[in-house]
């Protein structure tokens, strides 16, 4: 009898095997078939370029300038409660943040925030600080900054819903749109965004102007108003402490990077998204460096400063024109 459930465990032990070893042949890329490769590409994809004939009041650029509000919550995602890191985090909700409104009041330029709904619950001044400008949007960024490609279906549907529900409580609004934590869209991402009711997403890095975001294959009409990562100040600014790799740029060298991106959109009629972080951009060379190049765009003729709400309304609304 015994001898019977040896050779039974070892014959199941070898199934399972055989069954991992043939999975893990299947799941290799370099054996998928085209019809699989084409499947998971056009999954989400680059529709029709959006670009309207002409922005608000002849404008011939719209800018986007956008700051993820992350605070504490990238070192909460990932377990750490050290507080030299969390001191870093809370930086951005009680020096940047206020640098940053003030700069923008300077201006009376609108902004985006993309905020983790822990962010919000963590900070509720600097929230109510945003709001009470009467100019800013504040947009979906996550519960807590999780990585949704390691998320389930259902749990990143768990958590961006209970994120839309604290943003549209904590704001009176319902947030409108989302740039995901980290960028990371999984193939469910774009299925819960249209459950939500929502009409944009800044995520995506298909193009430099606005388009709509294909499905399948099929139209959806949600815009996408892409990002970038030169666009983004963190390669540049973010210092990771137990990695070889700590980045450190001139400001003066962002700021020429940025200028000319600028310029080329200026010149092709499109669109400049920026994508900024408090705890980043918010420190004082940096910031001086912002506000040079604000300057910089406002020194320019026909220049439409606006939230990506608001870009994303006017380039939705003219998308059949």
């Amino acid at each position: 009898m015994k001898l019977k459930n040896v050779f039974c465990l070892s014959f199941l032990l070898f199934w399972l095997f055989c069954s991992a070893w043939s999975q893990s042949q299947e799941e290799k890329p370099w054996l998928w078939s085209i019809e699989t490769i084409k499947k998971a590409v056009n999954k989400v994809r680059a529709g029709r370029d959006l670009t309207p004939k002409e922005w608000p009041r002849g404008a011939k650029v719209a800018v986007g300038l956008s700051f993820d509000f992350d605070a504490e919550t990238n070192a909460l995602r990932d377990n750490n409660l050290s507080p030299g890191i969390l001191s870093q985090g809370e930086y951005a909700a009680r020096t940047a943040i206020p640098r940053i409104l003030a700069l923008l009041d300077k201006y009376d330029l609108p902004a985006t925030f993309f905020v983790p709904a822990v962010t919000a619950f963590l900070h509720p001044e600097s929230i109510r600080a945003i709001l009470a400008k009467k100019r800013h949007e504040i947009g979906i960024h996550g519960w807590i900054h999780e990585r949704n490609s390691l998320l389930s279906e259902e749990e990143e549907r768990d958590v961006l819903q209970r994120s839309f529900k604290a943003l549209k409580e904590i704001t009176g609004k319902a947030p409108v749109g989302i740039r995901t934590p980290s960028w990371d869209f999984s193939p469910s991402t774009l299925k819960i965004v249209r459950e939500l009711g929502l009409i944009y997403d800044s995520s995506l890095m298909a193009d430099e102007r606005p388009y709509e975001i294909l499905e399948d294959g099929q139209p959806t009409g949600i815009i996408e108003l892409p990002v970038e990562w030169i666009m983004d100040d963190y390669p540049y600014f973010g210092f990771e402490r137990y990695s070889a790799v700590r980045p450190h740029i001139s400001p003066d060298d962002v700021f020429s990077i940025w200028r000319a991106e600028f310029d080329l959109a200026y010149a092709e009629g499109t669109m400049f998204i920026l994508t900024m972080h408090p705890k980043y951009i918010g420190h004082r060379s940096r910031i001086v460096m912002l506000e040079e190049l604000i300057r910089y765009m406002k020194g320019k003729e026909g220049v439409w400063f606006a939230t990506h709400e608001a870009i994303a309304r006017y380039v939705k609304e003219r998308m059949g024109k």
